[in-house]
């Protein structure tokens, strides 16, 4: 059964929009400051406005369970829906104009071009600056009719004990893996120190994505994509003891990554037609003519 025909629209879409939830992610994280500091101003439950948040991560953590990401995996990384070039699947990805969103009026693709942009005016390698381009292109997700959490979301490893430090911990109390005993220790399905590549994250759009581009770009590249949303390891440090030291040394690119996905809104727009020859050439350095989603 679909996720779309197992749950009300507000359970599908508790976020007035997904990108409220990375804009939660810069009040937990805000530039310059300590992590710490950020968790203690975002534990403050009787904020209103926190509501739709406090919501979404119920359903969350409610239902990402292994066996959930095993099905979705066997559901979507099958790449039968759609088959396009990558500028096109960006285009389609750009049907989810945020008009709810009160910092930003710049589309998807508008904002993934910024995002890159800044990257590339630093200087880095051109696979980095792809990266920063297409980086959330796995939020069409939501295009194929997904639950707004079973897209974005903090991600973190299932088949294993729940860290106190992943965002509202509380609410995996109702997640049916914590009284599972297969699941519910500290490395549950895993072994001490065994990489994350043979870790199950929660499934979301940087899964998703990894799984579309892991033959084609860089090492880095798909750890910066498969990770950018594991806060609970890359700014809290909480699965080391899953993670071998090649892990640690790529997640060297994912916190370089990082600053530019969070903190390179403006409400500047890119000039598309400018940008577009140097990225569909780009685009073609590294990518298949076109890519199944």
């Amino acid at each position: 059964m679909k996720v779309q025909d197992q749950f009300s629209e507000k359970e599908l879409q508790p976020l007035n929009s997904i990108e409220q939830w990375e804009d939660d992610v810069l009040q937990r994280y805000p530039e310059g400051v300590e992590p710490s500091k950020a968790k203690e101003e975002y534990r403050n439950y009787d904020n209103p406005q926190r509501d739709t948040v406090r919501e979404f991560y119920r359903l969350n953590h409610k239902y990402q369970t292994y066996d959930f990401v095993q099905e979705k995996k066997k559901e979507f990384l099958q790449f039968n829906r759609k088959e396009m070039p990558v500028w096109s699947a960006m285009e389609f990805l750009n049907t989810l104009v945020d008009d709810s969103d009160p910092d930003i009026d710049l589309d998807q693709l508008q904002h993934l071009l910024q995002t890159a942009e800044a990257i590339r005016a630093d200087g880095h390698p051109d696979w980095f600056v792809l990266t920063g381009f297409i980086h959330d292109m796995g939020k069409v997700l939501c295009l194929f009719g997904e639950a707004q959490w079973a897209v974005v979301g903090d991600t973190f490893p299932v088949g294993c004990q729940f860290s106190d430090k992943i965002v509202y911990p509380e609410f995996f109390a109702n997640n049916p893996d914590i009284n599972d005993e297969r699941y519910n220790t500290k490395y549950g399905v895993y072994s001490p120190n065994c990489g994350l590549k043979n870790v199950h994250m929660s499934w979301g759009h940087d899964e998703y994505l990894y799984h579309i581009t892991k033959d084609y770009l860089p090492e880095p590249a798909l750890y910066m994509i498969r990770y950018h949303s594991f806060y609970a390891q890359h700014r809290e440090g909480a699965y080391e003891h899953l993670m071998d030291d090649h892990d640690r040394e790529m997640f060297e690119w994912v916190k370089k990554f990082n600053p530019y996905d969070l903190y390179s809104k403006s409400p500047k727009p890119p000039v598309v037609s400018e940008l577009k020859s140097y990225y569909e050439d780009l685009i073609a350095k590294y990518l298949p003519d076109t890519i199944r989603l």
